[in-house]
């Protein structure tokens, strides 16, 4: 069986972070399947989804660090042809992709105690993020 629904975020510019684990674990309720995979994926190219300890630090670091590793600038190819501020934020969404697949047993997502599903938004600007979730399992 296969059971899908849609997660909709507001989000703020680059850095902002969201747990959407409870999310998630209520459309794999509502699917109803007991065992299988939710396979969770942003659409556009500069937001991402993750697992992490989503606690105030790792909050702060994670963005802190996607910005020291890869920092606003107009040397990027992207803002030569552009011209839109962003480069770098389509490289941070890239190094941490769009989407995250998660086991599902008993009806409930298989993660660790202190692992939560997240989406960050890597864009300059606010977004209203569209969040797909497929269920896959029986």
């Amino acid at each position: 069986m296969i059971y899908q629904e849609q997660i909709g975020l507001a989000t703020n510019n680059n850095g902002d972070m969201h747990d959407i684990t409870k999310e998630v674990n209520e459309i794999v309720r509502n699917s109803g399947i007991k065992t299988g995979i939710a396979h969770i994926f942003n659409i556009g190219s500069t937001g991402s989804i993750g697992t992490i300890e989503f606690e105030p630090g790792l909050k702060k670091d994670l963005p802190e660090i996607l910005n020291k590793l890869m920092p606003p600038s107009e040397e990027y190819g992207h803002e030569q042809t552009w011209h839109d501020g962003n480069g770098h934020s389509h490289l941070q969404a890239t190094m941490l992709g769009p989407s995250l697949t998660v086991p599902i047993a008993n009806g409930k997502l298989e993660l660790g105690t202190w692992q939560q599903i997240f989406h960050l938004e890597c864009d300059t600007k606010s977004r209203m993020r569209k969040i797909v979730v497929t269920i896959y399992g029986e």
